[in-house]
């Protein structure tokens, strides 16, 4: 019987399954994982593409022991939102991170509103746009 044990001292290939998991459930989006003593794993496209991984938002996220929505300022995900929770021991304490591209993140709903608004002023110069007359209803 396989057995797998995410513990603070866990190997990497301990947590390959679940994340592999993950990444599958996720849409095949980049997943990343590490125990709290020990390197952990960096999967891409269904590969472990990295077993001695120490992404700097894993670190951050096993010192605070709270879920982290930030946008990495180095490392392979650099630039790219992320989001990465606690594994929590029977005390609390973290004891491994699990981490993955955060797509909720890429898209700000307020932001994208604003510049629709913005690029339709630029590109029509008043309200409404398009004009009722350049409507594809008009040209028909």
């Amino acid at each position: 019987m396989d057995r797998y044990i995410i513990s603070a001292d866990g190997k990497a290939d301990d947590l390959v399954p679940v994340c592999l998991a993950i990444h599958e459930i996720v849409g095949r989006l980049p997943v990343t994982a590490c125990a709290r003593d020990a390197p952990g794993i960096r999967i891409e496209d269904g590969v472990v593409v990295d077993n001695a991984y120490r992404g700097p938002i894993l670190e951050e996220v096993l010192i605070s022991n709270k879920l982290a929505k930030v946008t990495p300022t180095s490392g392979p995900y650099k630039g790219v939102p992320v989001v990465v929770a606690p594994v929590r021991g029977s005390g609390g304490d973290p004891i491994a991170a699990i981490g993955l591209v955060d797509i909720t993140g890429i898209f700000d709903l307020a932001t994208l509103m604003e510049h629709h608004t913005m690029i339709l002023k630029q590109v029509c110069g008043k309200d409404p746009c398009p004009l009722p007359s350049e409507q594809i209803n008009a040209k028909r």
